[in-house]
């Protein structure tokens, strides 16, 4: 006879836990014209401007970012000194294929991500790649209108297979698309090079098809090269709570959840849900799709699922669109930037969950909705899980060399607590990974000021700046942390 006492029950974080950080090629790396690079779609957003692209702009952050290309060296030194399992970053396409359509790849670029590369395995790390973070090359969007055409595919499979083949045995873990699918509605431009002037629900799902086409590609051209190498994708994901007990409200979040879920039931499950066919019936929405599509999305699922949180909201049945382009405004230090936007947690209409506190930007502050996440996304799927952002922005001033954040060791140890929790009650939860240890330009508004590192970086708004990096206070605390395996969350007061 046996007994339920005899189950052991993962008390903490397993062994070999991938902690870590995220970001993104387009946000820090710049020289966007160096060495046969050509610009990507985030290379034409201006600051200021979120998800809108601008040619005629005079400032663009991302050309610039924060010179990572020339700064890797120390950068990666630094994640190495906290300690560092993973780092999670992106390859520039256009670094690759500078127009997309290349027979053949820039070797320049592939030599200095084969550089990166080195000096991170050197500095003890486990590299994860997402394949592509929001910087299709221009030249693509411009002539086949991003994603919504099928030859994306073809595109996007030639840059999957040199990466494969030139980093086999390197790259352990790989990402197909950042946040698929999520975004598409509120940022066209960045996540499928689609003009948000004129795109449609049938451009946008479209477009989200062709690139659930590619995922699988993918899974299946990586998994053919290095059969050891693992293939995730990424969700955005924000726990919702209805306003009130009313059933209506709760329908509400319901099909709110629905409309995320898609993109991670096609690409975990294999095939459309009901609740897809019956929306685009719906909204008119007619997908075209072909019997080989739906096949290799069935026989190729990805891997594990990773997710970005950062936040949760509220809906309720006076609230039934569930996406709206965000626009808010708070202090500038460029002028006319209209872009530092917040987050209402609630479609726009101005109403916050009271129960919870927020950060400066209006953003939710709820680590109970990362346990809920995670409790969510397993008992739905049952496949391993890996957190690829979570973190806190916010405007910073450096003093004395330094920055005393205990605000940022805060929010990270409460969201720490939640995450042992969920593994405690059996979540198969492998790696996390914060947004970002370095700090680096906004994706939405191209701003500096909005800081999530642990590494301070020496740029304003408007460009200027020595660039010169600097420890924050939690910097130390991540590095306790991550040799403690999650165990020591005492913060210094």
């Amino acid at each position: 006879m046996k007994s339920s006492k005899d189950i052991k029950v993962q008390e903490t974080f397993p062994e070999g836990f991938l902690w870590g950080g995220a970001t993104a090629a387009n946000q820090y790396e710049g020289a966007y014209n160096e060495d046969g690079k050509l610009p990507s779609v985030a290379d034409v957003q201006p600051h200021g401007v979120f998800g809108y692209p601008d040619r005629s702009a005079k400032y663009y952050p991302t050309h610039k970012g924060i010179d990572f290309y020339h700064h890797y060296k120390e950068d990666i030194a630094e994640f190495g000194a906290m300690g560092f399992k993973v780092y999670r970053t992106s390859v520039a396409w256009s670094r690759i294929f500078p127009t997309g359509e290349e027979d053949q790849p820039n070797e320049k670029g592939l030599e200095f991500y084969d550089k990166m590369f080195k000096e991170l395995k050197d500095n003890g790390m486990e590299i994860m790649i997402t394949i592509s973070h929001y910087e299709m090359p221009l030249h693509l969007a411009d002539k086949y209108g991003g994603w919504k055409d099928r030859k994306m595919i073809e595109f996007f499979d030639k840059f999957v297979t040199v990466m494969a083949k030139r980093w086999k045995g390197i790259v352990k873990y790989w990402l197909t698309f950042n946040e698929i699918g999520n975004n598409i509605h509120k940022m066209e431009w960045m996540t499928a090079g689609i003009d948000p002037t004129t795109s449609t629900l049938q451009d946008n799902y479209q477009a989200s098809h062709h690139q659930f086409v590619a995922s699988s590609m993918a899974v299946k051209t990586i998994h053919e090269i290095d059969p050891d190498a693992k293939v995730g994708s990424v969700i955005e994901y924000k726990t919702i709570y209805p306003m009130s007990c009313d059933p209506k409200d709760s329908l509400v979040v319901t099909t709110e959840k629905q409309r995320g879920y898609f993109f991670s039931d096609v690409q975990i499950r294999g095939e459309y849900p009901g609740y897809a066919w019956e929306y685009f019936k719906d909204n008119d929405i007619e997908i075209e799709y072909t019997d080989e599509d739906m096949e290799l999305i069935k026989n190729y699922p990805v891997d594990f699922l990773s997710f970005t949180y950062y936040r949760s909201r509220i809906a309720s049945k006076d609230y039934l669109e569930s996406v709206q382009k965000e626009t808010n405004s708070s202090d500038k230090e460029v002028e006319g930037d209209t872009s530092y936007r917040g987050d209402d947690n609630i479609l726009n209409t101005g109403k916050t969950n009271p129960y919870l506190e927020l950060t400066p930007s209006g953003w939710s502050v709820d680590p109970d909705g990362l346990y809920l996440a995670l409790e969510d996304l397993y008992g739905r799927y049952q496949v391993p899980i890996f957190i690829a952002e979570n973190g806190l922005g916010v405007k910073e001033e450096l003093i004395d060399g330094t920055v005393n954040d205990t605000y940022r060791m805060e929010f990270l140890r409460d969201h720490i607590i939640s995450m042992k929790k969920a593994i405690r009650n059996g979540v198969d939860l492998f790696g996390y990974a914060w947004w970002g240890p370095i700090d680096i330009v906004s994706n939405g508004s191209g701003q500096m000021s909005k800081r999530y590192g642990f590494i301070y970086v020496d740029r304003n708004d408007a460009g200027e700046g020595t660039l010169k990096r600097y420890r924050k206070k939690s910097f130390y605390w991540y590095k306790k942390v991550i040799a403690s395996n999650g165990e020591d969350l005492e913060i210094d007061k």
